[in-house]
């Protein structure tokens, strides 16, 4: 069984001081392909380092998280648009729109959110959001790029039954991960009612740790608390959930 974890930010800071045994750990476990999202520019160097040092596990992607969308959003995306120049991704990830930390810049998280939609489009790729207190806004930028080349996953999914399936109706996996097992995260009482086919595995390391590991610092080896929970929620064996959710990365992913 090889478990994914489609979206884990190794490079974080969190990290500096053991990366390697965190990575080693969570090899260790069998989780053996590593989904490597974007924030900004300042990140890019310290990914490629990573990719260097992992080329057969670690697969990267771009983009400009929301909540570093700011006063200079063009240049970052000019420097998206570089580097797609220049090399393949995976994904263009995590975009999207976050109205909890910071209204102040809605309009321009909706235009970059937008632009980089349609540059996934442009080079055939997944999208991979990021959605916080901001369902409405999302899906509206979602329904006006809606085609059969808008896909992808909609990670760190949190919202209700019927957000899951109008997030599904736009070509877009789950991305289901430690929230699943809090007991406040809710969840895991409709999740069973989305076809395994449309989830996937992720930690989204360093942040939102699983139980019993919740408030501490996350780490991609902690997927197989995720998918055990998912066991208990879909009533299925261990094997079926990492190999459907390994199988689903492959179809968003191409690899």
């Amino acid at each position: 069984m090889i478990f994914t974890d489609t979206h884990t930010h190794l490079y974080s800071e969190a990290f500096d001081d053991d990366r390697d045994e965190m990575i080693k750990r969570a090899m260790d476990a069998g989780i053996e392909r590593f989904f490597v999202p974007a924030i900004d520019s300042t990140y890019t160097e310290a990914m490629l380092k990573l990719e260097a040092s992992y080329p057969e596990n670690v697969f990267l992607m771009t983009g400009l998280h929301p909540t570093h969308v700011k006063d200079n959003y063009k240049e970052e995306l000019a420097h998206i648009e570089e580097l797609l120049a220049k090399r393949s991704f995976y994904a263009i990830g995590e975009i999207g729109i976050d109205l909890y930390w910071d209204k102040t810049f809605l309009r321009e998280q909706q235009a970059a959110f937008k632009h980089q939609i349609q540059l996934a489009k442009k080079y055939k790729l997944p999208i991979v959001i990021h959605c916080r207190d901001a369902f409405d806004e999302v899906f509206e930028v979602l329904e006006s790029e809606k085609g059969d080349n808008l896909y992808g996953i909609f990670h760190c999914f949190t919202g209700t039954l019927e957000q899951a399936k109008q997030a599904v109706s736009y070509n877009m996996k789950l991305g289901i991960g430690g929230v699943v097992t809090f007991k406040n995260g809710k969840i895991d009482t409709f999740l069973n009612e989305i076809p395994l086919s449309e989830i996937v595995l992720e930690t989204d390391a360093p942040y939102l740790a699983p139980t019993p590991y919740r408030g501490k610092r996350n780490e991609s080896s902690y997927l197989t608390q995720v998918a055990g929970k998912l066991v208990d929620v879909y009533g299925s064996s261990l094997e079926e959930i990492v190999t459907t959710t390994t199988n689903n990365s492959k179809e968003v992913f191409g690899v």
